[in-house]
């Protein structure tokens, strides 16, 4: 057999495994997108959580403000009233 048959079959061979490589393993393409995702995943989750946190902290700022927010708080969340005070409850 010639030379030439050898190297085209060699070149060809490293061809393929060098696609393989690029397509198919860690560090390639398909790799690269699936890690992609997930750094979007992780951003979207993170800015939810923000916008959460950022809630948190103005109730916190609003109940270290005053005795309002507390007692608003103990309305809502405890159903407390004040004394001579009648309670009615409005359901929608």
């Amino acid at each position: 057999m010639p030379k030439s048959v050898f190297a085209t079959a060699f070149f060809a061979v490293l061809l393929a495994g060098l696609s393989w490589r690029l397509g198919l393993a860690d560090g390639g393409m398909a790799h690269t997108q699936r890690l992609k995702t997930q750094v979007a995943d992780a951003a979207a989750e993170l800015d939810t959580l923000r916008v959460r946190n950022a809630a948190l902290d103005a109730e916190v700022q609003d109940l270290n403000s005053g005795q309002a927010a507390i007692e608003s708080r103990a309305r809502i969340t405890l159903g407390m009233i004040k004394p001579e005070e009648t309670f009615y409850l409005v359901v929608e």
